[in-house]
Parts: C-alpha cells; structure tokens; sequence
C-alpha cells in the first residue's frame, strides 16, 4: 500500500524536480527524522520489520536484518539515527574524502526511469573527513545507533594517485572512532583514473598504509566496479585475502551503456553512450550477482561479500544471497520504491526462508552452489 502510494502521488512529485534537488529534499527529511524522536516513532511504526531468523553477526557486529543503505545517499553522515527507524539493518555513509570538495559540475545526476536506473558523476561531493568527524562525535555523544555504521573512503580528486594511499589513510585517522567497519571506495568512476587503484599493486599499497592505524581490528572492506574482467577480480580478491580484508562489496556503478532502454538524456539533450557517470540499479543487477558468484567461488565462501546493484524486490535481494552475499545494500530500489522498499524486501526474506525450510538467513548465504 505504501508503495502504491509513493509511485503514485510521492514519486512523480519528486520526479518533476531536479534529481540532486530531489535527493537534497529527502536527506533533509531524513535528518529530520535522524533528530526528533517524535519522527523516529512514526518512521518506526511504518517501516520498521522484525523477525529474528533474519538477524545474523559478522565481523563481530550484529546484523538485525541483511539489508543495508549503501553509500552514496548519506554521502555527510547527516542521517545517521534515521536508518534503523526506516527498517534498515545496517547503514554506509559517504564516500568521504580526506579533502571538502564540490564534486564535479552540475548537471551530475540523471534519473533513468524506462530502465529502473540512475546516471550519476557526482564526484565525491562531501565536507571532508575533519568535518564529518566532528559532526559524528557530536551525534555520537548525545545518541547511540542501534546498527553497525560503515564509512565510505574515496581518494581526494586533488591528490596524485601515488600520494592515494597517505590521502586513504588520513580520512581513516579521522573518521576511525566512529566506523564499524570501513570500505575503501576504488572503484567510482566519477573520480579520474581512481579506478587504476584497483591494480593489486596500488591497492595493496593502501590496505598496507591502513593496517596499522586499524589498532583495535575493525573491518576493511573493498569494494570494487562491475566492469573489471574476471582474471582481475580474481587477482583482486587474492591480494585482499592475502591483506586481511574483511570483505568485499560487489559492485559499484558501470560505466557500460549496453542494454539500455534510455538513449538520450532529456536535460542535456546528449546522447546516453556521450554522458559521463556510473550506472546503478536495473542494468547492473546481472553483473554485480555475476560478480558475487565469482567471489564466492574463489574464496570457497570464507570471504564476506556485501551484494549490491539492482535490488528492487525480495527475490533481488535472494539471488543476491544465495549467490554468496551475506548482506545487501539498496540506493536505486529506494528513489524508485519508496523506504517501504527495506520491510517488502525483509518480508519476502521470511517467506524464503519458510519455503526452503531454513531457520536463519545465514544458511541461504551461497545456496546457490550447494
């Protein structure tokens, strides 16, 4: 019902704006809520879904549900209280840069309706890590979060890409009081040439630069682009376990423009293969469950995979899981569904479970090669 009424009267209100105008609306509506517990309580009585079958630790950490707020939409960690009373099970702020910057030039976020998808070239557009941390230390003083906090690290576009691992590590220093766990973001495509930082070299160059300021063992995770070719991603996942990384997300935004629905963008009037920016949602859905499936075959399932791109429904978020992902995370699913999206999705989760006679989430983690 709720759905029915976002798609309805809620969404094509926000679609009539700018889609950075939009996403500016809904971070302060939620941080809002992340402040007034009078929100916090109707937000929770709407969207709030719980059932311990779908609760499970890792990394130490207790996960109430395997569905998360990926990186990207709190980009300031400005809602932090906000995402548990929205049924969220774990929550991934940023990316943040060791430097402010404005990101690149607007118009930078285009929405893809005929293909359930969103362009966007932000560019890493945050206040820098200081300023982050003195905003979580205040939060964090006068509350405390009900689930586990992930911190996205990017690379500051004025650092040289040989200076990226002090850059990696100084938002680190910063910011790491505050994180559960922490994910070193290589992988945009909005940020030039920090994909080259997904070469196990550069990469490991970083994990070797954080490993000591890392002093009470919180997890580090990767988190990689859908387009890297197999061999690579295998190479990557071999450096990361040689390191001790905790995990890996798969997958960032593509820059592919295959299959698509869309072929110009109406705000510029360019042609979609002519834009700049990386692709979630619908069109990455096959390739980051690809990818998914790759790790956990290489890995024999021992290491922890965050599945995310393209999860709009319940049946999304288990292909993820039984491909090998342990959590997910939603971005895209959330502009186009609504937050009534995260209980749809925990609700169908039960419901697998209860059809493949499983007691907890954690047996479908990679059923799919069983």
């Amino acid at each position: 019902m709720l759905n029915v009424a976002y798609r309805l009267g809620v969404r094509p209100l926000l679609f009539s704006l700018d889609p950075e105008v939009a996403h500016n609306l809904a971070i302060a509506a939620c941080r809002q809520i992340s402040e007034l517990s009078i929100l916090q309580a109707i937000a929770k009585s709407t969207f709030y879904y719980s059932d311990s079958r779908l609760s499970q630790n890792l990394w130490n950490l207790k996960f109430t549900n395997p569905v998360g707020l990926a990186a990207g939409f709190d980009k300031n960690a400005e809602a932090i209280g906000a995402w548990s009373n929205l049924g969220f099970g774990f929550a991934e702020v940023g990316t943040i840069t060791s430097q402010a910057q404005a990101g690149n030039p607007k118009p930078r976020l285009f929405r893809l309706p005929s293909d359930r998808a969103v362009l966007n070239r932000m560019g890493f557009n945050n206040r820098g890590a200081a300023s982050v941390a003195v905003d979580l230390q205040k939060y964090l003083r006068a509350h405390k979060l009900s689930i586990p906090l992930g911190i996205n690290l990017g690379k500051s576009k004025v650092t040289a890409l040989e200076d990226a691992k002090f850059d990696y590590a100084e938002s680190f220093r910063s910011l790491y009081e505050f994180g559960d766990y922490f994910v070193v973001n290589v992988s945009s495509p909005n940020t030039p040439n920090l994909r080259d930082l997904q070469a196990t070299d550069q990469l490991c160059a970083i994990l070797a630069e954080l490993n000591p300021i890392n002093i009470a063992h919180k997890p580090i995770l990767v988190k990689i682009a859908p387009d890297l070719n197999d061999a690579d991603i295998i190479e990557i996942v071999k450096a990361c376990q040689a390191y001790g990384v905790a995990g890996i997300i798969a997958t960032n935004t593509t820059i592919s423009r295959q299959n698509l629905v869309t072929t110009h963008i109406q705000i510029t009037g360019k042609s979609v293969t002519d834009e700049a920016g990386g692709i979630s949602g619908q069109p990455v859905r096959d390739r980051s469950l690809q990818v998914i499936s790759l790790i956990w075959q290489t890995t024999q399932g021992n290491l922890p995979i965050i599945g995310v791109g393209g999860i709009f429904t319940a049946e999304d978020a288990w292909q993820k899981i039984i491909a090998g992902a342990a959590i997910v995370q939603v971005y895209t699913g959330l502009i186009y569904e609504s937050p009534a999206i995260v209980k749809q999705i925990l609700q169908g989760l039960v419901t697998k479970l209860e059809t493949h006679g499983l007691d907890n989430i954690q047996q479908a983690i990679g059923l799919a090669h069983r």
